[in-house]
């Protein structure tokens, strides 16, 4: 059986602000013909379908949209819930959905949720484990010291029947130590969340949610198959895709990945603001891509995001790389300061934040504009 494996699917995220509702939907058609170019027969959604507990109604749209969509070509869907889920809307219409091969596990129960398909291989079991907490799992093992995520995850493992001469595929949404992180992904202080891939040694396949980078953790077949959308600037130079695992015979599994185009890119640009909007740069860019712009003039530029946003409309982010940002001086009380000048007073400040002096037309500037308010105030 083969499967498109996805996950963190966000629906609803904003970054910086920009609303990504038109990117996710693109890229959940491109999906869709992933899904019927390989003829696959099934997707694992590895939690994270929503951005936030309450998502919007436009979220919930797209998400019901998507599932429809692979409810008509006949493919399985499998779903569990994640941190940034809410477990009782994932929950609505679970009974219903089965009807259409739809699975949902939104919450945990005490119990894994196993689904049973058979092929031409023989039977093969699907385990949906929605994302846990210590408080989750305590509730169920009450003569269990649950301490951690790591005991937690333990405590759960020991009490599914897996059966290791069948095939087996796990969904689960957690963090497993040794995975690469994101800006984009919530973080917990200390790794107090991490768990241990040795607990999926008796899975053909875990399909794993919660990092937003593609990577295999411990072995090739504890997988996170990475968000489908770039949600950060620190995954600029990532590529996105899908991860599609195909299971044969039991011991044999074919995993690979098929990369995935965005409506608009997440890029990162960098150069002098003469530099940057030259035309010979920007006609060779794509100038409608999200941009993190950072200039490196030694002056600040006026309004720069909003002349720059004339040759670049969708810039989230604009900083500079200077003397001034790269030298940090801590800013004292001068000595005297009554004994000095406004004039001398506002130098200081202007050095000590930009680590050099004034320059002789912001001199001159400061001079007539002091001038003119002492003249008001006489």
């Amino acid at each position: 059986m083969k499967f498109i494996h996805i996950s963190d699917l966000h629906l609803g995220k904003r970054v910086y602000e920009f609303p990504m509702l038109e990117e996710q939907r693109d890229i959940l058609e491109k999906i869709l013909g992933i899904a019927k170019d390989e003829r696959a027969d099934g997707v694992l959604v590895a939690g994270d379908v929503y951005d936030r507990q309450v998502p919007s109604a436009e979220a919930v749209q797209l998400f019901d949209w998507f599932l429809t969509a692979l409810a008509e070509m006949g493919l399985y869907v499998f779903v569990i819930s994640g941190n940034h889920d809410s477990a009782e809307r994932l929950a609505f219409g679970a009974r219903l959905m089965e009807t259409q091969r739809v699975y949902l596990a939104p919450v945990f129960a005490g119990e894994v949720k196993t689904v049973s398909l058979t092929d031409a291989y023989g039977e093969l079991c699907i385990y949906l484990l929605p994302f846990i907490k210590p408080a989750y799992v305590r509730r169920f093992y009450p003569d269990r010291e649950i301490a951690d995520y790591e005991e937690a995850l333990g405590t759960v493992m020991e009490h599914m029947s897996v059966d290791e001469t069948k095939r087996n595929i796990l969904l689960a949404h957690q963090f497993v130590t040794g995975a690469s992180r994101s800006e984009s992904e919530e973080i917990t202080a200390g790794g107090l969340d991490n768990v241990s891939a040795e607990h999926f040694a008796a899975f053909d396949y875990t399909a794993l949610g919660h990092i937003h980078r593609p990577q295999s953790v411990g072995a090739a077949t504890i997988r996170y198959c990475g968000t489908p959308l770039k949600y950060s600037f620190s995954e600029a130079g990532h590529e996105k895709s899908v991860t599609v695992v195909e299971l044969m015979e039991k011991g044999r599994t074919d995993i690979r990945t098929i990369p995935l185009k965005p409506l608009r890119d997440l890029r990162e640009i960098r150069g002098s603001y003469e530099e940057i909007t030259a035309r010979k740069y920007w006609e060779n860019t794509e100038t409608e891509d999200y941009l993190h712009v950072t200039l490196t003039d030694e002056e600040d530029i006026p309004e720069a995001i909003r002349k720059l946003r004339v040759i670049y409309p969708n810039i989230m982010k604009l900083d500079y790389d200077n003397r001034r940002t790269r030298s940090f001086a801590s800013i004292e009380m001068s000595e005297k300061p009554e004994e000095k000048t406004p004039l001398q007073l506002f130098e200081e400040l202007y050095r000590l934040q930009n680590n050099q002096d004034l320059g002789e037309e912001q001199r001159a500037y400061l001079t007539r504009l002091v001038e003119e308010i002492w003249e008001v105030e006489r």
